[in-house]
């Protein structure tokens, strides 16, 4: 009899260290995070959407693989109403987190958030958490990209032979406008005798018609040129082949074209999406607004090494940077 209890005893003890031990979770018995996200064009658009999805990837590796924390996305979703079912579906299916990823999401995240008050959601590039509206699972990000535009406008500014410099905007709206406002400024701050011409064509993902946009802009003598979007691929090529300069920003856009890929604002979504997560497995399922920039390190400049940038023009963007940071230089523009 007492071999049997001893026997009994070393099965509780075993059971209950591999209860303890078992799980695919981040500890014990907890389930993977798993989050879901809709984006507006494809993962490799080097762009918008790309930037998000390097960004899980990094955070779903950090935590120890797909065991721990799972990944799920719709991208190519630029029809709004495709884009709000595939919302209204990630939630019911019980994802600790549902990303809109893209401003243009907006209302229907309005109306369906409060169908799920035990699921988190988040959408960008806003600062509305829907607050105001009794909305409480809600976070909203940003970037404060008029800052990387900032020191993409001074690099333009300061290595421009023509003094023409021409920008290809799809929508004058959210992280877009701030891009291509800060760019201007910058432009103007290093170069205040350099003329701009920005080409808004209404579109974040017309390719054929940012490639019209860019030519026109290098015909009236451009020799720098930027733009936003996943819709640029079509501008990068104009500037490949009319061998002018072209920066890049929300990710790296060097490999489209290695010979005139100056520089590159580069978003981090790490540093506001690993706030979310803590915030929620603690609890709080939304409420909070979150901005990358230079200063948190969720903007980035990344410069081509291949390009021949002057010492002259890579000095002006590194005192930018450090000034940016510093706050002595305030980089102002409309919303």
């Amino acid at each position: 009899m007492r071999k049997l209890y001893a026997v009994l005893s070393i099965v509780m003890l075993v059971g209950v260290l591999l209860s303890g031990c078992g799980g695919g979770g981040t500890g014990g018995n907890a389930k993977a995070f798993r989050v879901a996200v809709v984006m507006p064009s494809a993962i490799n658009d080097l762009a918008f959407s790309q930037s998000m999805y390097d960004a899980l990837v990094t955070i779903q590796t950090e935590r120890g693989g797909a065991e721990n924390f799972e990944i799920a996305y719709s991208d190519g979703t630029f029809v709004v109403d495709d884009a709000a079912a595939a919302l209204r579906d990630y939630a019911s299916q019980g994802y600790d987190l549902v990303i809109a990823h893209g401003s243009q999401y907006g209302s229907s995240l309005q109306e369906i958030a409060p169908d799920f008050p035990e699921t988190s959601f988040a959408w960008g590039t806003t600062v509305d958490t829907f607050v105001a509206q009794g909305i409480e699972n809600v976070f909203a990000y940003e970037a404060r990209a008029e800052e990387g535009g900032y020191v993409n406008g001074v690099i333009a500014g300061t290595q421009t032979e023509s003094n023409v410099i021409g920008v290809v905007g799809p929508i004058e709206t959210g992280d877009a406008k701030l891009y291509v406002d800060g760019f201007i400024a910058g432009i103007q701050a290093a170069n205040p005798a350099a003329e701009v011409n920005v080409n808004w064509i209404g579109s974040f993902s017309d390719v054929a018609l940012a490639s019209e946009a860019a030519q026109t802009l290098v015909n009236a003598g451009a020799d720098q040129l930027s733009g936003t979007a996943q819709m640029v691929v079509g501008a990068v090529g104009v500037a490949e082949e009319n061998d002018v300069a072209w920066f890049g920003t929300q990710s790296n856009q060097t490999s489209l074209a290695p010979t005139v890929v100056v520089a590159n604002q580069v978003y981090d979504w790490t540093v506001v999406l690993d706030q979310m997560f803590d915030l929620i497995e603690k609890g709080t399922l939304g409420g909070q607004a979150f901005a990358l920039s230079l200063e948190n390190k969720g903007l980035l400049i990344e410069y081509n090494s291949a390009y021949n940038l002057s010492d002259e023009a890579k000095s002006a963007a590194e005192e930018t940077i450090k000034g940016i940071v510093a706050g002595s230089i305030a980089v102002n523009v409309g919303e």
